[in-house]
């Protein structure tokens, strides 16, 4: 077998893998949010759903999160709970909304393997809700990047 040929097929083979590979939904650590599949799907908007329970990502550059200014706090869009303050709200350039930190004990990590490299997924504490990725690649003083789904989260004013 020639060498393209192998690489071939060892393309084929990890493209395999990783479109195998379907997280869970992270476990919620609230009993009042262990929901079934059924009533999330009631709670939720399928576009919500697609995101939080079946680890979706909307389109680059489709929030309006992404540009949101004002001063506020991010809560997650199926249980509420604050995750993330505007004061911690930086413009990555990626095209989704981007915070260096979450706010204490908000959220919770899992290794992601559905690409061929690993990711660290970021979900909501209470909930187990997907909520996107955190990379480090941030700015001071965290040095992180934690990028959301906008669909994942709802902006709430500061009064």
């Amino acid at each position: 077998m020639t060498r393209p040929a192998i690489l071939g097929r060892l393309g084929a083979l990890f493209t395999a893998l990783a479109a195998s590979v379907s997280p869970s939904p992270a476990a919620a650590t609230d009993p009042a949010w262990k929901l079934t599949e059924d009533e999330w799907r009631k709670r939720l908007s399928p576009a919500v759903f697609e995101i939080m329970r079946l680890h979706g990502t909307e389109p680059a550059f489709s929030s309006p999160l992404d540009h949101e200014k004002r001063k506020g706090i991010y809560d997650c869009a199926a249980c509420a709970l604050p995750l993330y303050s505007s004061k911690t709200k930086f413009e990555s350039g990626t095209g989704w909304p981007s915070f260096y930190e979450p706010l204490h004990g908000a959220v919770s990590t899992s290794s992601d393997y559905s690409l061929l490299e690993p990711r660290t997924e970021v979900h909501c504490h209470r909930c187990g809700g997907h909520l996107g990725h955190v990379f480090n690649d941030g700015p001071p003083p965290t040095g992180l990047r934690y990028c959301m789904n906008g669909l994942a989260l709802v902006f709430k004013p500061e009064a």
